[in-house]
């Protein structure tokens, strides 16, 4: 690729529907037209991260990230590179992480908690989405979702929502929600929005 690619930014709570909302816009648009960073894959070894007063580790806090890792891979890719990453697998441990390769395409997008909050990150961004949703409506699915996928039991996720989902998504997340050039709110459904985004970004599909 010897142009720029356009970089979409897409941020909001936990449970707020990134990751739903992202595998349904990928495939409104033509296949290898984008490829994805997803801030998930770039989580600290545990022996790196913070613990809460209660010796729980904190995996919502920007430290929890390997930012200039995160970074290095925008750039990359934003310079036409390919990138390599192990999966994360959420502490599951009955999952085995794939090696994930990423190749460039027209259009790159950052997916995570802190896209905003990392200025270096956000600086570059052409265009900023932020997924939103009542508070409520997110632990319910919050819930359900760690359950099912991580194992996790209702009072670990009740634990980590009150001590460190929710001041992080007022410190970390909130200050940067007005500043978004699109915000979707996922209370109930986000086709409309969805299909306004996807519409936007099929101009960019083609490499220029």
């Amino acid at each position: 690729m010897s142009v720029k690619p356009y970089v979409v930014g897409i941020a909001g709570g936990s449970a707020s529907g990134k990751t739903s909302f992202l595998k349904k816009l990928l495939k409104k648009l033509p296949a290898n037209s984008c490829c994805v960073v997803s801030q998930d894959n770039y989580y600290m070894p545990h022996n790196k991260q913070q613990r809460d007063e209660f010796g729980q580790i904190n995996f919502d806090l920007p430290t929890s990230i390997d930012r200039e890792h995160f970074f290095s891979d925008m750039k990359r890719l934003m310079d036409g590179l390919p990138i390599q990453k192990l999966e994360y697998t959420f502490n599951n441990p009955s999952k085995t992480p794939d090696v994930i390769t990423i190749n460039p395409a027209p259009i790159l997008i950052m997916e995570g908690l802190f896209i905003f909050h990392y200025e270096e990150i956000r600086d570059l961004l052409d265009l900023k989405i932020f997924i939103d949703a009542r508070e409520e409506i997110k632990l319910k699915r919050r819930l359900k979702r760690d359950f099912e996928e991580r194992g996790y039991a209702e009072d670990v996720v009740l634990h980590q929502w009150n001590h460190h989902v929710m001041p992080s998504f007022k410190n970390y997340l909130m200050p940067y929600r007005d500043e978004a050039d699109i915000i979707v709110t996922n209370n109930v459904s986000y086709d409309k929005g969805l299909e306004v985004i996807a519409q936007h970004l099929a101009t960019y599909t083609q490499p220029k």
